[in-house]
């Protein structure tokens, strides 16, 4: 059987191989490698991180590094054996000021008592009862691209500022219009000074303080009082006796452990409103832009997407179960451009791992990037082909797609994310056709998440 054949795709359909970042040369020195590093993490890797299971290399010559590239192994370090495998240091010390000790960082008891408090409020059910400010936010989104008279618009900008605002109501019930810009300041200036590692970042133990950490102790001071301040601006609009939540901050104000029924400290439940805010919108943000930059580059899956989309909505609101190739489109951007693009964990004891002895601090990475353009594990695996998620294909290994992590740390905000990718892209595709007007490439860069290295223009027609 063909692969077109395969994936029902006509013989004569070509195929979109979106742009690429090239692959580094295997000679690569350190000092190379720690250059590209600051650059993009994603330009360090060589041919063979496509192709083996297991890459071997140092940290800096201090410690081994091993890249993780098959099923089995990814299941040992994520899920057999977890607890053995910490962030490490430099992850700690990137994220830790944005998101203090909160759920995506937390370990330990400590991570064990977030994630049973939260779950219920990132249940399917929770998450549907939040779809209403999903969708009031695109359709505001849309109407204002109407009234842009066919000029030329940067989607990505206008993608952050969207899901910003769905962060921002479906976390405290009332928009972002006041906050939104000093919040995407805070976003900018950390992600463009602080967030990218230095060399002592990356070799010193977390407990000696580096240079740069000095300026990010100050930054996550005012960090915590902005958060403050929209927690404040919250409980002063109350919550009627009685009444049901009416978005993430009464879920998780009201959230209980179940084993202790301990609630959160105003610290805790601070950190918390940061990672959701924080997660939830940069990262949804990144996968429709590239889904758009996507369609933009296949006309016939944006027209495929457009028909699927505008049967279903006419129909009524969105069924996301109706929505089929908009979810395929949706899966096979995360494969390309998978938002975290990279797990690095420190292993706390010595271990084995496909049949390696790993020692204690040597690093682990499973890198999301590498591993869904495996050559042994995708085929086609550069191509965009919405179909390879669509039956009859078969689903990918769940240790070969990892957008969302896997295991017990698997991200607690999938569904939603999940939920709001297909129904803002719905509601746009079926509401306008999405040209590029700039032709240069735009290229991945991984830094925190899979960011573009530049914002192209696009032209948007009224349906």
């Amino acid at each position: 059987m063909s692969i077109a054949e395969a994936w029902d795709i006509p013989a004569t359909r070509r195929r979109l191989i979106p742009p690429s970042p090239p692959r580094a040369p295997e000679n690569m020195t350190a000092l190379q490698r720690l250059a590209a590093m600051r650059e993009s993490a994603i330009g360090t890797w060589g041919q063979r991180a496509y192709e083996d299971d297991v890459v071997r290399g140092s940290f800096f010559f201090l410690r081994s590094s091993f890249i993780l590239n098959g099923p089995d192994a990814i299941r040992h370090v994520l899920v057999d054996n977890y607890e053995n495998y910490s962030r490490t240091p430099a992850g700690l010390r990137v994220l830790r000021p944005m998101l203090g000790e909160g759920l995506l960082i937390a370990e330990g008891r400590a991570w064990k008592h977030q994630r049973r408090t939260l779950a219920p409020a990132f249940t399917p059910r929770a998450v549907t009862t939040l779809i209403p400010h999903m969708v009031a936010v695109t359709d505001e989104t849309i109407a204002n691209l109407r009234r842009g008279d066919g000029r030329a618009v940067d989607l990505r900008e206008i993608m952050q500022h969207m899901t910003l605002e769905i962060a921002g109501r479906t976390m405290f019930s009332f928009g972002m219009e006041r906050h939104g810009a000093t919040l995407r300041d805070f976003v900018m200036e950390y992600a463009n000074q602080l967030a990218k590692p230095s060399f002592l970042d990356l070799i010193l133990p977390l407990n000696w303080p580096t240079p740069r950490d000095f300026p990010r102790a100050r930054f996550r001071k005012r960090w915590t009082q902005f958060i403050g301040m929209l927690m404040a601006e919250r409980r002063a609009a109350g919550k009627q006796e009685g009444a049901p939540a009416r978005d993430l901050f009464d879920l998780m104000n009201a959230a209980r452990d179940p084993e202790t029924n301990e609630a959160f400290s105003e610290a805790q439940l601070g950190d918390q409103v940061a990672t959701m805010i924080l997660a939830g919108h940069e990262t949804t943000a990144t996968a429709l832009f590239w889904a758009l930059y996507l369609l933009a580059l296949d006309p016939v899956a944006q027209e495929q997407l457009a028909a699927e989309a505008r049967q279903v909505l006419a129909d009524g609101e969105a069924d996301l179960d109706r929505l089929k190739f908009t979810r395929a489109v949706v899966d096979e951007t995360m494969r390309l451009y998978p938002p975290a693009f990279l797990i690095a964990r420190a292993a706390a004891g010595n271990d084995e791992v496909a049949g390696i002895p790993i020692k204690k601090h040597d690093v682990i990475l499973i890198a999301p990037w590498l591993l869904h353009r495996h050559e042994k594990l995708w085929r086609d695996p550069n191509t965009f082909v919405p179909e390879r998620f669509l039956p009859p294909a078969p689903p990918p290994d769940r240790f070969a797609y990892l957008p969302f992590g896997v295991g017990a740390r698997v991200c607690i905000g999938a569904h939603f994310a999940l939920v709001e990718a297909t129904l803002v892209l719905a509601r746009i595709i079926a509401a306008f056709r999405v040209t590029l007007l700039d032709k240069d490439p735009v290229m991945p860069v991984g830094v925190v998440t899979t960011q573009p290295n530049r914002s192209p223009m696009f032209q948007i027609t009224p349906r």
